[in-house]
């Protein structure tokens, strides 16, 4: 395959921080033969002086879906129970019985594979330079976030409340289509069970985040496969905007999540789905129940592939804690209120802290 850059070895050895024009992680590897990394990917924190858990007895939660829709009343009630200490103990858990078919989720792996697969030159039709581009593919580097390149390529699509897909590979979009409806089903079930967690009336995140023109976005990482991958990262630690993420992957590894100050190697199984409480479940409940840190980690024997489907308020609404979850004295509103749409583009320029958390700083400033 053409290669749209040009680099020979000694243009990687000398490096700067800032790379030469790269249009893919992938074309990079691809188009050149070298056995270390090249420094504009040199990540500083070493990854591996931190703690990382293997405590079998401490392990990712499992919700049965299936037991929401069709079981009794009492196992309906143990489910809305095990998610309430799934989300306050953990921010994440897996879900399994969820109706989303395992051929689909491999026909979808299947033709982001394909997407990445194509010349440079026909992706680069889809390079987006916005957050909020319905459309958005390219690699690794916002230099008001990150402080070096992360090995990673990705695409990004707006896929409700209007759908939106690249017209290559042939029949990515129809798959994309389906692939995305079947997850906003499993969300839309879960958001009612996580909404009695709280003591809420089932409908009330629904209409809190007017959930039926919430914004879903359809991503793909793509992480080739690295020369020396405890130099480099994926994707740096961070939170997830939205309500809930959904992710599965290509069969390889790399996701970590951190609990309880201790990082957390995640291992989805086959047609297992593996959901993150993110920044704006987090604000809507008042603080009880926290999005989760996570990262992607590379490695040098497979390229690895994830698949996330975001999905948040629409972009006009304001989340705030529930009135129910809030009060002035013992629990008081610890969030600035922003739309959906200011939070996603404060978020994209590195201005945005600890989801926004509220202090006496940020106050003054809000």
């Amino acid at each position: 395959m053409a290669s749209a850059i040009s680099l020979d070895t000694k243009t990687l050895k000398a490096s700067p921080v800032y790379p030469p024009k790269i249009t893919s992680v992938k074309a990079l590897v691809e188009s050149t033969d070298f056995s270390s990394l090249p420094s504009f990917y040199t990540f500083t924190h070493n990854l591996h002086d931190e703690l990382i858990s293997d405590d079998p007895e401490d392990s990712i939660p499992i919700i049965d879906i299936s037991r929401l829709v069709s079981g009794t009343p009492e196992e309906q009630f143990q489910v809305i129970h095990q998610l309430n200490k799934a989300c306050s103990d953990w921010g994440c858990f897996m879900v399994i019985n969820h109706g989303v078919s395992e051929s689909l989720t491999k026909a979808m792996i299947a033709s982001f594979q394909e997407f990445f697969d194509l010349p440079e030159e026909e992706k680069e039709e889809f390079q987006g330079s916005h957050v909020m581009d319905p459309i958005r593919c390219g690699t690794g580097f916002n230099p008001s976030i990150n402080k070096a390149n992360l090995w990673r390529d990705f695409l990004k699509c707006v896929a409700h409340p209007e759908f939106h897909s690249p017209n290559k590979p042939a029949g990515f979009s129809e798959i994309a289509l389906e692939f995305s409806k079947r997850n906003r089903e499993v969300v839309t079930v879960l958001l009612k069970a996580i909404s009695k967690s709280l003591g809420l009336e089932e409908s009330y995140i629904n209409k809190a985040a007017n959930f039926e023109l919430g914004l879903q976005l359809l991503a793909a990482n793509y992480y080739p496969t690295c020369p020396e991958p405890e130099k480099a990262i994926g994707i740096p630690s961070h939170y997830d905007h939205g309500l809930l993420t959904i992710l599965v992957n290509n069969g390889v590894s790399g996701l970590q999540v951190k609990h309880k100050e201790k990082w957390f190697n995640v291992n989805i199984h086959p047609n297992t789905l593996f959901v993150q409480v993110a920044d704006h479940l987090e604000i809507l409940s008042n603080g009880k129940y926290k999005s989760i840190a996570h990262r992607a980690l590379v490695n040098n024997r497979a390229t690895r592939m994830s698949i996330a489907l975001a999905h948040g308020p629409s972009l006009d609404t304001v989340i705030r804690p529930a009135p129910e979850l809030a009060d002035n004295e013992s629990h008081p509103p610890a969030y600035v209120e922003l739309t959906y749409r200011e939070f996603l583009e404060l978020q994209q320029t590195g201005k945005l802290r600890s989801k926004f958390r509220l202090n006496s700083e940020q106050s003054k400033a809000s």
